[in-house]
């Protein structure tokens, strides 16, 4: 019996002994739930819980449940194993994008079975993560009755708590649709800017990995294209390394890099990577850009018909943005400094000389 117990006892300190030694003490009172939850994981699985456990925020490591954990581990390793994609995904990658079951600070749900289940179906004809990722950008915010607006109850929300509202800023739609990519063993990251190079407002967007990242805007499809988006011309200005005005993607491995929050300027407990370097490119400082807005008499924008004229027999025709698109989703032209161009919808025009970057705004009649 001494030695039975010795034996269970070997067993036991050896399971918990060495790495995970800092993460059962930062624990405190839930210690027996991340001790269950590594007792309880499969053989196969039990590198994925132990590298979930120990790359934690410690306010999880506090709360979250053995069961939690388990079935969460358990349907990120089923969803590798059912698609296709899942079997390119290295270790790194898998455990760092796909086994999380968060991203920054938002309330912690249980989505991945439903997510699971609810996005197979849709997705059960893609033949790899990039297609994948399309399509469930394509479909699932209709799936899910959620759209963007700057009323949603707040910023950083949950996968439910979008659903519930309806409706989601950038920060809430790119939280969804990176759970849903994971859902289905797509590896997916938040990336965003604590502000644009201009000052005109901080943004967030989703990049997939399919053997390399790509990047997408939530809710913001292009067909079926990654790497195609209407911030593109704001993101080539972005600056390596600044905490202001650089690009970053969230990450739970260690990095001396904190995410920089705008909803909480003050939170560092959320570890970044510096990826601005992969959407800055060289300047044409002979090309300025112009944002073009319609707007009512509530100030609102609208839909409507742009229509640019200039020198060199210069003409352009497009649609203004709507409020469904992001704040600094705006109509954009790069047009050569030193020029004159005449901007006019049915309603309103206007002549300007470029000189620098501007927003032209023009009225429309109600």
């Amino acid at each position: 019996m001494k030695i039975n117990r010795l034996i269970i006892f070997f067993c036991f300190g050896f399971l918990f002994s060495g790495d995970i030694d800092r993460e059962l003490k930062i624990a405190g009172k839930n210690k027996k739930e991340i001790q269950s939850a590594i007792r309880g994981v499969p053989k196969s699985q039990r590198e994925g819980m132990e590298w979930l456990i120990k790359h934690m925020p410690e306010e999880d490591l506090k709360t979250v449940n053995s069961r939690f954990l388990l079935d969460n581990c358990d349907l990120a390793y089923k969803s590798r194993k059912k698609y296709s994609w899942g079997s390119g995904v290295p270790d790194s990658i898998f455990f760092e994008y796909v086994l999380p079951f968060a991203s920054l600070n938002e309330r912690r749900e249980n989505w991945r079975k439903d997510f699971y289940y609810r996005f197979s179906s849709v997705t059960k004809s893609a033949s790899s993560a990039y297609e994948a990722a399309a399509i469930l950008n394509n479909k699932m915010f209709e799936m899910v009755g959620v759209k963007y607006s700057t009323k949603r109850p707040k910023a950083d929300q949950a996968p439910y708590e979008s659903m519930e509202a309806g409706l989601a800023s950038c920060t809430g739609l790119s939280i969804l649709l990176i759970d849903a990519c994971r859902s289905i063993g797509v590896p997916a990251r938040f990336v965003g800017t604590p502000m644009w190079y201009n000052n005109a407002g901080n943004h967030s967007w989703v990049e997939i990995w399919d053997d390399g990242w790509h990047y997408t805007g939530a809710a913001e499809p292009t067909a079926d294209e990654l790497n195609n988006v209407w911030f593109s011309g704001l993101a080539r200005r972005a600056v390596e390394g600044h905490p202001k005005y650089g690009i970053y993607a969230a990450t739970w491995a260690r990095s001396e890099l904190h995410f920089p929050m705008d909803w909480m300027p003050e939170m560092r407990d959320y570890n970044a990577v510096d990826v601005t370097l992969n959407y800055i490119q060289n300047i044409d400082d002979s090309l300025v850009p112009i944002r073009i807005r319609a707007l009512d008499s509530s100030g609102k924008r609208k839909p409507v018909t742009v229509v640019v004229t200039g020198e060199d027999d210069f003409s352009f025709e497009g649609t203004s943005k709507s409020e469904a698109c992001d704040l600094n989703d705006h109509l954009t032209l790069m047009l050569p400094r030193g020029k004159d161009f005449t901007i006019k919808t049915d309603d309103d025009q206007r002549k300007i000389s470029i000189e620098k970057e501007e927003i032209v705004d023009l009225k429309i009649l109600d």
